[in-house]
């Protein structure tokens, strides 16, 4: 048992030790906010310190915050997602793991014709100017452009594309 503690106080107002009751003499513990009538653990979860002012216990006042501080929900950010460039987009991808902001990110990067391949773990589209040949009905090949977050890069290369590992 903590004899020290808050926990170790309950014997002393419980006069359990005379010797350490007479540092409790002649204070009226009432006074400090105890309710000695009860027993068990009632004092750690009612009774901080003695030192404590009473004050610090009141609970803070209610406020309002202005409206002009507001910040609009992740709801109405998601739509400004159509407004930002690519690059911005594949920043908010990369850079904000398990985000709600991430998802919009890749929703919208997916509304402009970009694929994410698992396996490479990078954003791909077709090249504009050549049309990819179709391997078969689980691949095809062709010129691509990657995103490529380490270099911060768009970079066109020809490529085999396997279906299943885009998302």
């Amino acid at each position: 048992m903590d004899k020290f503690g808050m926990n170790g106080l309950q014997g002393v107002i419980r006069m359990e030790n005379n010797d350490q009751t007479a540092v409790a003499i002649g204070n009226d513990l009432t006074s400090l906010g105890l309710d000695v009538s009860q027993n068990g653990s009632w004092i750690t979860k009612s009774f901080a310190s003695p030192w404590i002012e009473a004050s610090r216990f009141k609970p803070e006042p209610s406020f309002k915050l202005p409206s002009c501080y507001d910040v609009p929900s992740a709801v109405s950010q998601q739509t400004k997602v159509q407004n930002f460039s690519e690059e911005t987009l594949f920043y908010i991808f990369y850079t904000m793991p398990r985000d709600a902001m991430q998802e919009a990110a890749a929703v919208e990067l997916t509304n402009r014709n970009w694929r994410y391949h698992k396996e490479l773990r990078m954003w791909l589209t077709k090249d504009p100017m050549s049309e990819p040949i179709q391997q078969s009905g689980q691949a095809e090949r062709g010129i691509y452009i990657f995103f490529d977050p380490h270099s911060w890069e768009k970079v066109k290369k020809e490529y085999y594309l396997f279906y299943p590992a885009i998302a």
